[in-house]
């Protein structure tokens, strides 16, 4: 009998019994289920979780002028190096390719709209920003539009204003898109209001901000040195380091610093949120394996006391098999490939069971999208064929060693 002549054989025992095929099946996909789908729904929440700490610059670092007001740093004094300039970080964000680079700088905090005799207080944040701007730091538009690229490279007089100022400067039910308000001498149209953010930015505060093509916001400070930053979204945040690395690289070489000479600029990274999120969901997916494991555990457990059950109901069976010359290799065989193809179809089960519990229950939780876990799939088939060996071997095992003559008188 050869291995062909097996799988034959172990797939014609399986449709013999399909009621005992289906309850054992079942339970290994239990086990595969739970296993599978937690691990698939703590993968949604975290995607969900990533994006909207992404909104708060969790995946963002800065690029920016070290400060020489810093004072001494032990008991000597810092060195001062000259400020990062808007021409640099032009050819910075030209040149860096590891994410998606904003210039903005901050033009004034205490500018005051207004718009006929409506005024706000005189604790405006006006800001320049480019066509990446809002994209980067994770501001929404809710109202009108964001910036065109020939405003922003033409230095269009354009703005797009926070909630606050909008509430100060129109009416009640007012449209304020096209329309024009005065601030800093000069006017501006409205473009686009900004989703409210609420009270938690304090004095810059992005309800009391309004924002102005980076070009224009030069001309505003009218000679003024600025005090420029180019702020990076990295895409994924597990290439922050990488990502940070290459950028003080390409800043080093554009701005010229000796090979021993410490960095001339500043690079802050904003990830602290992202490491508490990597801790909390690596802490929760041990957890989830966990609990997975052990219910698989018990499932093998019950998939080899059915296998053993199946050996003393067949063991006639096998004393035939002996006595037309089956070896105890090919019984051994022929009870693995059936324990194999009951756990392969109840995996297979699991897996899509488990796809669509962990799917519906991240999308219940939070918003993240359908999430479809390669790694968890080929995981589960691979634990599947391990617990089909493990839990079919001894019963397999136990058949093997069954003399023939005494099978062929058990009734």
């Amino acid at each position: 009998m050869n291995i062909r002549e097996n799988i034959k054989e172990g797939v014609n025992s399986i449709k013999a019994n399909k009621l005992r095929t289906f309850l054992t099946a079942a339970i290994i996909a239990i086990g595969i289920t739970s296993l599978v789908g937690i691990l698939t729904a703590i993968e949604g929440i975290q995607t969900s979780i990533n994006d909207s700490f992404a909104n708060l610059g969790a995946n963002t670092f800065d690029v920016n002028s070290i400060n020489n007001f810093r004072g001494s740093r032990d008991g000597k004094d810092t060195k001062s190096y000259p400020p990062v300039t808007y021409d640099e970080l032009v050819t910075f964000k030209e040149k860096f390719d590891g994410g998606t680079v904003s210039i903005n700088a901050w033009v004034t905090g205490i500018a005051e709209a207004k718009r006929g005799s409506k005024k706000t207080n005189p604790n405006t944040r006006v800001q320049g920003g480019d066509y990446d701007y809002l994209v980067v730091d994770g501001y929404d538009v809710t109202e009108g539009r964001s910036f065109s690229r020939s405003e922003v490279d033409n230095g269009a007089m354009v703005v797009i204003i926070g909630r606050e100022i909008k509430d100060a400067l129109f009416d009640k039910g007012e449209d304020p898109i096209n329309k024009n308000i005065k601030f800093m001498g000069s006017k501006f149209m409205v473009v686009g209001v900004l989703e409210p953010q609420g009270g938690a930015s304090g004095n810059g505060s992005v309800d009391r901000m309004c924002l102005v093509p980076m070009v224009t916001g030069r001309k505003l400070a009218a000679g003024r040195q600025l005090d420029y930053q180019a702020t990076v979204a990295v895409n994924d945040p597990n290439n922050m380091d990488a990502a940070v690395g290459t950028a003080t690289g390409l800043m080093r070489a554009i701005r010229r610093d000796p090979v021993k000479q410490e960095n001339s600029f500043e690079v802050r990274v904003n990830q602290s949120l992202a490491e508490r999120l990597g801790e909390i969901t690596g802490y929760l997916r041990i957890g989830g394996f966990t609990i997975g494991f052990i219910t698989l555990l018990g499932a093998s457990i019950g998939l080899m006391n059915i296998m053993l059950v199946s050996v003393t109901e067949r063991t006639r069976e096998i004393g035939v098999r002996k006595a037309l010359g089956a070896t105890p290799l090919k019984i051994r065989q022929q009870f693995l490939i059936e324990a194999i193809v009951i756990t392969q179809m109840g995996g297979l089960g699991g897996i899509i069971l488990g796809i669509a519990i962990g799917n519906v229950t991240s999308m219940a939780i939070s918003d993240g999208g359908f999430i479809v876990p390669w790694v968890w799939i080929m995981f589960g088939v691979t634990v599947g064929m391990i617990v089909g060996l493990i839990s079919g071997y001894l019963p397999a095992y136990k058949a093997s060693k069954l003399d023939p003559i005494e099978s062929l008188r058990f009734e």
